[in-house]
C-alpha cells in the first residue's frame, strides 16, 4: 500500500467542486460536489440516532435499493434535520437540479447536509450553488481539497486521505474526505465521510467492507458524547481501474479492505483530533484483552470520559480517572492486574503496575501530556486481543464554540 496526496479526486474518473452559495455562512464556500464519469456501486452506513435528517433517509433508500450513483452534493451550515416533509422534498428537488445540470438520473444523486438542526434550506441559493458546482468540476488535488474545505462547519482544517494498492496487475486507488468536529460519539457522530475508489467491486462486497470497517474506525471515536442526526459514510466504486471484480474472501479482497481501512482510520483520527476546542488527539489502546469486544468497550469508555479528557487538557497524569472509566464501562476485568502507561513523541511513562500507583516524575508526565498526540495504554493481562479508540481533550473552547453555535 502506498500513501498518496489527495482525497476524493485521487481515484480515476472522479472530479469534485466547491461553491459559495450563501446557505448560512458568508465569505466562504459552503457546497461541494463529487462526480463520477460512470455510474458507481455505492455502500453506506448511517446514524443510529432515532431522529434522522432528511438526507440520511434519502441516501439510505438509494443505498438499500442498490441503485447506481453518479454524484454527491453536500451543503454545510444547515443540517436539513427535523424539517418534515418539506425537508424531504428539498432532497428530491436537489437531486432533480443535479440531474438537469449533469444530464444524469436523479435517482443516482446522493445528498448530504451538516449544520444547524431545524432550519429549512434556502433552495433558491442551493440550486444556484449546484449550477456553480457543475461549472467548477475538476479532477486535480486542488479541486478535491476545495470540496473538503466546503463541507466544514466548526472544523479547523480539512480532512483528506488517499492510498493506492496493486490488485491483479492494476493500480487501485481509494481516496476520501470527511468533516467532523463536534457532536462526535461512537456509533457515528456529526460526521460526513465520502470515499471514492476506481476498483471494480460489487455493491454487496463494497457494503461488507464498509460496514465491518466502520466498527473499528468511525465507531471508535468520541469528542463529546452526542450522536448526531446526520451521520453518513458513503463509499463509491466506479470500476475504472479495470481490475477483475474483487470477490469476497480472496487475497484481493483483503488488500482492498486494508486500503479502505487506512483511509477510514485516517479520517476518523483527524476528526477526533480536531474536536471542538481541542488541543490534542487522545488515543486509548487496550491490550491483553480476552476478547475484541472487551478491548473495544474499555477503550471507548476511556476516550468518552469527560474527567479524563479534562485531565488531558490540563496535562495532568490523573490515572485514577482512567481506571475509573474502565471500571464503569460494563466490561469485566481484574483491576489488580492492570498496567497503565502514557506515551507521546516526548517519551513513555508507566503510571500503575498491577493496579497500584507507581512513583513517577510529574514533570516528565506533564511533558509527555503536552504534545498534540497522546496515547494511554492499558494492559489488562488476560489474553491477546486489543483495540484502539480516539478522542480529544476537553477545553473551555468547546463551551465557547457551542454556546453560540446558532448565531
Amino acid at each position: 500500500m502506498k500513501i498518496i496526496e489527495g482525497g476524493v479526486t485521487a481515484a480515476k474518473g472522479f472530479s469534485a467542486a466547491s461553491a459559495a452559495a450563501g446557505i448560512k455562512y458568508q465569505n466562504r464556500t459552503d457546497m461541494a460536489m463529487i462526480y463520477s464519469e460512470t455510474p458507481c456501486n455505492v455502500a453506506g452506513t448511517f446514524t443510529t440516532n432515532v431522529v434522522k435528517a432528511a438526507p440520511v433517509k434519502w441516501d439510505r433508500k438509494i443505498v438499500t435499493e442498490g441503485l447506481k450513483t453518479q454524484a454527491v452534493v453536500v451543503n454545510s451550515g444547515i443540517a436539513n434535520a427535523c424539517t418534515g416533509a418539506e425537508g424531504m422534498s428539498y432532497c428530491e428537488q436537489t437531486a432533480k437540479k443535479v440531474s438537469e445540470v449533469l444530464d444524469i438520473d436523479s435517482e443516482s444523486v446522493l445528498v448530504g447536509s451538516t449544520g444547524v438542526i431545524g432550519m429549512q434550506l434556502p433552495m433558491d441559493r442551493l440550486e444556484k450553488g449546484i449550477e456553480m458546482l457543475a461549472d467548477n468540476l475538476g479532477i486535480d488535488i486542488e479541486h478535491g481539497t476545495m470540496a473538503a474545505n466546503a463541507i466544514m462547519t466548526t472544523d479547523t482544517r480539512n480532512k483528506q486521505a488517499a492510498v493506492t494498492v496493486e490488485i491483479g496487475g492494476k493500480t487501485i486507488t481509494v481516496g476520501g474526505m470527511a468533516k467532523g468536529s463536534g457532536m462526535i460519539h461512537p456509533n457515528m457522530c456529526t460526521m460526513l465521510a465520502f470515499l471514492t475508489t476506481d476498483a471494480a467491486v460489487s455493491k454487496e462486497v463494497l457494503q461488507k467492507v464498509l460496514s465491518w470497517d466502520v466498527e473499528d474506525t468511525y465507531n471508535m471515536i468520541s469528542v463529546d458524547g452526542d450522536t448526531s442526526t446526520n451521520d453518513t459514510v458513503l463509499l463509491l466504486a466506479n470500476g475504472m481501474a479495470g481490475n477483475e471484480e474483487i470477490q469476497y474472501g480472496t487475497q484481493e479482497y483483503e488488500i482492498f479492505a486494508e486500503a479502505v481501512h487506512y483511509v477510514n482510520e485516517t479520517l476518523a483520527k483527524k476528526m477526533a483530533g480536531d474536536g471542538e476546542g481541542a488541543t490534542a488527539l487522545f488515543e486509548a489502546k487496550v491490550i491483553g484483552a480476552s476478547t475484541k469486544m472487551q478491548a473495544k468497550t474499555l477503550a471507548k469508555s476511556i476516550v468518552c470520559s469527560n474527567l479524563t479528557k479534562a485531565a488531558i487538557a490540563g496535562h495532568d497524569a490523573n490515572w485514577g480517572r482512567i481506571l475509573c472509566a474502565m471500571g464503569y464501562s460494563g466490561a469485566e476485568f481484574d483491576p489488580e492486574k492492570v498496567d497503565l502507561f502514557f506515551e507521546s513523541d516526548a517519551g513513555s511513562i508507566q503510571l500503575i503496575a498491577d493496579g497500584v500507583g507507581l512513583d513517577f516524575s510529574e514533570e516528565s508526565a506533564t511533558e509527555i501530556l503536552s504534545r498534540p498526540e497522546i496515547t494511554v495504554i492499558a494492559d489488562i493481562k488476560e489474553g491477546t486481543e486489543s483495540a484502539a479508540a480516539w478522542g480529544c481533550d476537553l477545553t473551555h473552547g468547546y463551551i465557547d464554540i457551542n454556546a453560540d453555535y446558532r448565531s
